[in-house]
């Protein structure tokens, strides 16, 4: 399970609650969508309250504004440093090293957001080298008219030996804040909303070298999803489950406590590297290396040290999750939102598994056993009755991982944005929050089922 501090910095839709709560105003929930056939699709659905827009395509790239980059072609189009634009010196807080840097810049074209969003979170697909690293930021547009400041969405490395990787804290305009990886308006009940941004994408490399970092795909979820309680039901319409490894983040207790207290808070790396090596991700003895070879799973270590954020002190990071799942090759991965159980099932059926985000109380989720305040399990098909079959790495063991939970529970839980805690406070959730990881070059059933939750 994740660290019981982690929802504070994840408040999804937070300020709307407080205000919610205060004065008993609640938005009612979208009407249910119709049945649907998981292969095609419902016949008609309520609109989608997210809005994933997401750079991958040669055309893409060439469409943004650069300076000292270079727009790759080929099966899989990218963006690379050229001709460095300048070098500018990095002081990493982590380490206090300063170093010089070359870089280079692309900016994305305004994208206008078909949602207006209270949250965005930015998701990156990229190979970073020794030697490189990356930045991306976000400048959005108000409702207002006014715009937001230049807000870095993370610092990133595939390793730890040249920056630490890390969120940036302490990022406002009064409007809104950065809570580690996630934009939110900072009173949402007042109306505002964003409705539009840019992204900037600054490539770093160790200064007279050709390393350069390549960047695949560059992407945003934006949302403005309803402020609920309980969400609307949906009609099982799918019977599958998927070979995905199982992994215990239980059995890493104690192990690497400077990676966040060790293994009891490595629901996410140890999820990731589960749908990993179910895409056929292998990491090398070279890699592994450096783990003690008494402990069962390395790769679980391994994944946890390749998430880590340093400012935030946790693996819970979601897009450094999904940029180290893309590093394993012909891998992508994003960030997003679903609106039902029924978009699992499309996805399930065109055999992509799903991380997802939820938080609960004990009984509020029969046969996990434990209550959490933030945690990721990995979904990898539905029973005959539709019923949640999970791999929950907050189990005892291995072979204990594999879970079937009640479909109205797991559902509730999951796409809701509002609960109460322990204390009998009203406290956010996560609304439907995922990691897809995919095949570079999907199938056709594949993108079809990708396309239909708005990832393309």
């Amino acid at each position: 399970m994740s660290r019981a501090s982690e929802p504070s910095r994840r408040t999804v839709l937070a300020a709307a609650i407080a205000v919610a709560a205060a004065t008993g105003a609640v938005t009612g929930p979208p009407a249910a969508a119709a049945p649907a056939d998981p292969a095609t699709g419902p016949a008609e659905e309520s609109p989608r309250p997210v809005d994933y827009r997401a750079w991958t395509t040669y055309s893409d790239w060439r469409s943004g504004a650069g300076q000292g980059v270079r727009a790759l072609a080929g099966t899989r189009p990218g963006v690379v440093i050229a001709t460095p634009a300048g070098r500018t010196d990095y002081t990493d807080p982590h380490t206090g090293k300063t170093a010089s840097w070359e870089y280079a810049t692309w900016t994305s074209p305004v994208h206008r957001l078909s949602v207006p969003s209270t949250e965005a979170v930015a998701s990156w697909n990229a190979s970073a080298p020794a030697g490189t690293w990356l930045q991306v930021e976000l400048r959005g547009t108000y409702s207002d008219g006014t715009d937001t400041p230049w807000y870095v969405m993370g610092r990133w490395a595939a390793g730890d030996q040249d920056i630490r990787r890390t969120s940036v804290d302490d990022q406002t305009d009064g409007k809104s804040t950065i809570s580690t990886d996630t934009f939110a308006v900072a009173n949402a009940a007042s109306g505002l909303r964003l409705v539009s941004y840019r992204l900037r994408l600054t490539l770093y490399r160790t200064p007279g070298t050709r390393l350069t970092p390549t960047v695949w795909r560059l992407g945003v979820m934006g949302s403005d999803v309803p402020d609920r309680f309980t969400v609307p039901a949906s009609a099982p319409g799918l019977t599958r489950e998927l070979a995905v490894p199982r992994y215990s983040q239980e059995i890493h207790k104690g192990q690497y406590p400077e990676y966040d207290n060790g293994g009891e808070a490595w629901c996410s790396p140890t999820s990731s590297q589960m749908i990993i090596e179910y895409r056929g991700g292998r990491l090398t003895p070279e890699q592994l290396s450096w783990v003690d070879p008494s402990y069962a799973d390395p790769q679980v270590c391994h994944a946890a040290r390749s998430t880590y954020d340093y400012q935030y002190e946790g693996c819970g990071n979601w897009p450094f999750n999904a940029a180290y799942a893309a590093t394993f090759k012909d891998l992508q991965a994003v960030v997003t939102r679903l609106s039902s159980l029924t978009d699992l099932e499309r996805l399930i059926a065109a055999g992509i598994p799903v991380i997802t985000s939820q938080s609960f109380l004990k009984e509020e989720l029969t046969g996990a056993g434990y209550g959490t305040s933030g945690h990721l399990m990995t979904v990898i098909g539905f029973t005959a009755a539709g019923d949640v079959i999970a791999n929950d790495p907050a189990s005892p063991d291995d072979n204990a991982v594999r879970r079937v939970y009640r479909r109205r529970e797991f559902e509730n839980i999951w796409l809701r944005t509002k609960r109460y805690n322990a204390s009998g406070q009203v406290v956010s959730g996560t609304g439907g929050v995922c990691y897809l990881y995919f095949p570079a070059h999907p199938t056709a059933r594949q993108s079809k089922a990708l396309a239909a939750v708005g990832v393309r």
